[in-house]
């Protein structure tokens, strides 16, 4: 249990001399933007994920046979926003290749601008959303969490993927005693999957009990911090900057 709780404890507050630096805790962060996101996706805008693209894939199946409350539309457009904000991530993260704190930042400032445009939008037009701006947000959601997804590929901070959670809980169960692995690295992937039900529950209790835009605004608050904080980190010259 020590070792569990001090992988978890390195995670949350690392060793700027770790290969990975001060970047597992931003991950954290974007790891409950992600909760808050998909819980406004899910909930306000019907069943669509602007994160879980494999949600998306499933969406669609059900839709085209015809099961109650899924679009096909809305999963399409989600998957294609979200590779299209890929498509600019990847740009990004190709772009500044040579310094791991430069891809983190321009990235956040990207996915930042991205999450404030879909709260005005979602502040201005009012739940139940029409037509437009549901798809509005589709749209600005989806470019953003693509963005996230390939700023955290190109950085490639283990188990801290910020939007996917499958290989994490995968590793937490193959890796273990039990099953004659390692048991590496417990604590990290255990924070990874709080801070994804953090996000969901803050989402889900904010537009339950608050009002329909406030995960926006709450992911909003969150990006503008982390890109504060990331600003100094492209300034870096320690070892975790450079690319793996």
């Amino acid at each position: 249990m020590y070792a569990v709780l001090r992988d978890a404890w390195a995670t949350v507050v690392p060793d700027r001399r770790d290969r990975h630096g001060p970047l597992p805790p931003v991950m954290l962060v974007l790891t409950v933007v992600t909760g808050l996101v998909d819980a406004f996706s899910y909930l306000v805008l019907g069943h669509v994920f602007v994160a879980n693209m494999t949600g998306n894939v499933v969406f669609s199946g059900f839709a085209v046979a015809g099961a109650a409350g899924f679009s096909l539309a809305a999963s399409l457009t989600a998957l294609a926003a979200f590779a299209v904000g890929a498509l600019l991530g990847g740009r990004v993260a190709h772009g500044a290749r040579s310094h791991r704190g430069r891809v983190l930042h321009l990235a956040l400032v990207l996915e930042t601008v991205l999450v404030l445009a879909a709260c005005l939008v979602a502040e201005t037009t009012g739940s139940p959303y029409p037509g437009p701006a549901r798809y509005a947000l589709i749209v600005l959601l989806g470019l953003a969490m693509g963005v996230q997804n390939a700023a955290a590929r190109a950085l490639a901070v283990p188990d801290l993927t910020t939007t996917v959670l499958t290989l994490t809980v995968t590793g937490m169960a193959a890796d273990s005693g039990a099953a004659g692995g390692p048991g590496g690295r417990v604590g990290r992937r255990s924070v990874s999957v709080l801070a994804m039900f953090a996000g969901g529950l803050a989402g889900a209790v904010a537009v339950l009990h608050g009002g329909a835009a406030l995960p926006l605004l709450f992911a909003t608050v969150l990006l503008a911090a982390a890109t504060a904080a990331s600003f100094a980190l492209t300034r870096s010259g320690e070892a975790w900057t450079r690319p793996l």
